[in-house]
């Protein structure tokens, strides 16, 4: 049976997206330097180099996805501490200053215990950066659950990734674009969460776009 159900507030409004990577003024060439870079960069840089990497990296099954952890194991070459820093969890954080404080106690404990590690050159230096978001409407919105469907399916991988992912930065990691206007436009506030729940960490992005599309025929049958 279909689900008839029309927006109470705004209709949704997809966009295409196009990413510039723009280096900042701070790199590091030490676990010291890097250390004090994590305490003095932007929120938009942890951000950069912890979720976004999910879509640059396209969720890597071999190496880590954390392009801190990353540098640490491939050009400071400490395994330990690169698996230290991959180990915390992104999906645990609901702001970047959580994460960030997290980053730095992990950084600071092995600097304080390892200070001759602390001060070795790594191979190669360690720029961080931020995801400039170029972004423009595509000409295609949905005013009801089927529309949305039909519209998520439409999306390119770039466009899926900025409404489910980096929108996360700008809604401070609680939720996503999707999610939010299932809840506050149509009212469905259950399916909203089940979408939030999709796992950005271990799912692909197709694996991430089925399982929403799956959601949203759920809903659409038990009408």
């Amino acid at each position: 049976m279909t689900n008839t159900v029309q927006a109470v507030g705004t209709p949704f409004s997809f966009f295409t997206v196009a990413y510039l990577t723009r280096i900042g003024n701070q790199c590091a060439r030490t676990l010291m330097e890097f250390l004090k870079g994590l305490e003095e960069c932007s929120d938009a840089s942890i951000f950069h180099h912890t979720f976004q990497t999910l879509g640059s990296h396209h969720f890597l099954t071999e190496g880590f996805s954390n392009d801190f952890a990353q540098w640490v194991l491939a050009s400071a070459n400490r395994d330990e501490l690169a698996e230290r820093l991959a180990a915390l969890d992104i999906r645990d954080y609901l702001s970047i200053a959580e994460l960030r404080t997290d980053l730095r106690r992990v950084m600071s404990a092995y600097c304080a215990q390892y200070p001759n590690y602390a001060a070795q050159e790594a191979l190669e230096p360690f720029y961080f950066c931020e995801s400039v978001e170029v972004t423009e409407p595509l000409g295609l919105t949905a005013q009801n659950l089927q529309e949305f469907r039909d519209g998520i399916r439409q999306l390119s991988h770039s466009s899926f990734y900025f409404h489910f992912i980096s929108s996360r930065l700008r809604l401070h990691l609680r939720t996503n674009d999707f999610s939010v206007w299932l809840e506050n436009s149509l009212g469905l506030e259950t399916l909203a969460n089940k979408v939030n729940r999709i796992d950005v960490y271990t799912n692909t992005l197709d694996t991430a776009r089925a399982s929403l599309v799956r959601l949203i025929e759920l809903e659409d049958e038990k009408a």
